[in-house]
């Protein structure tokens, strides 16, 4: 019996989203087949990989990311080589020192700085916040209104504070807004709904539904995804039409497979390797899901994840 392939391209798409300016500005999403289906249609926008740094510097970086930047002085001159590197497609800022219960920085000084990285760079930008909801209302807020005319992706806006990001980043000037959601497809769902309620446009919007390092439930998160795009190209929901980013650099650092010593458990060896391993491996396997974006830590995954994308797409 002769084996006919079905053809897996569909008439929905999901939404092309650029985020930054000029020359080096990007598209992601826009695809109507599942990832990597090249077989079935040509790869419109080739996911995109990012490069992560904090506003805290390299104070609570692993000694591996530290040799990464030695030289640099400031979080701006870590800014300016983090695009240097091979694969980088856009910069993702980590405003994770105004968090109230951590270092607590003041939002004016930290809009400051993402006034000065992305002055510093051309590349893409990507404002990531500080994870407490109060604060990333008040902050990706003044970021959006200071970043005006780049194009940059503001993320999170959740539930707890979709109105105020949404409003100034998505309505009042013009950024791209990052639906964040729990490893959900109808919390994802419904976020968008009321983002679009609120009058942002659906093209303007960036889905993060959530993560998890590779081994820690991480089944969730793929089972979540593929239901997402599944809904969105199979059923034509377009609800759930905007392209997925998923910021893997903190999940796969944080788990202990990444971070324990050497001296404490020799038998796993180099712990930069082993750290590398685990943010590759989770990239690749949300990419192969979902995600038309990754967002990771050191230049070695970068560069490698970057690979697979033009060898696949």
């Amino acid at each position: 019996m002769p084996f006919n392939a079905k053809s897996m391209k569909f008439n929905a798409n999901i939404n092309t989203v650029e985020i930054g300016t000029g020359d080096k500005a990007i598209k992601i999403g826009g695809e109507n087949t599942f990832p990597f289906y090249t077989f079935d249609a040509p790869t419109v926008n080739a996911p995109k990989v990012g490069i992560e740094i904090s506003d805290m510097g390299l104070a609570n970086e692993p000694d591996c990311i530290k040799a990464v930047y030695a030289g640099c002085e400031s979080v701006v001159d870590m800014a300016k080589k983090a695009v240097t590197f091979e694969g980088v497609d856009f910069l993702a800022l980590k405003l994770e020192g105004g968090d109230p219960n951590g270092e607590n920085k003041p939002t004016e000084e930290l809009v400051e700085l993402a006034k000065a990285v992305a002055e510093a760079v051309d590349a893409p930008l990507v404002i990531e916040g500080c994870k407490n909801v109060e604060k990333d209302a008040e902050l990706l807020s003044k970021c959006a209104e200071a970043l005006q005319g780049k194009n940059v992706l503001l993320m999170s806006s959740k539930e707890e504070n979709y109105k105020s990001i949404g409003a100034s980043a998505g309505l009042a000037y013009n950024q791209k807004v990052g639906a964040e959601s729990s490893v959900d497809i109808n919390l994802a769902k419904q976020l968008n709904v009321l983002l679009s309620q609120l009058g942002v446009n659906s093209q303007a919007v960036v889905m993060n539904v959530g993560s998890a390092a590779a081994g820690y439930g991480f089944e969730y998160v793929i089972s979540t995804m593929d239901r997402i795009k599944a809904a969105a190209l199979q059923q034509g929901d377009n609800t759930l039409q905007m392209p997925i980013i998923t910021p893997v650099a903190g999940d796969a650092w944080g788990v202990k497979e990444a971070s324990a010593s050497e001296a404490d458990v020799p038998e796993w060896g180099c712990v930069e390797s082993r750290a590398i391993d685990m943010e590759v491996a989770t990239a690749a396997a949300v990419l192969a899901s979902a995600s038309d974006a990754v967002i990771l830590k050191h230049p070695v995954s970068v560069a490698t994840i970057s690979k697979m994308i033009k060898e696949l797409a």
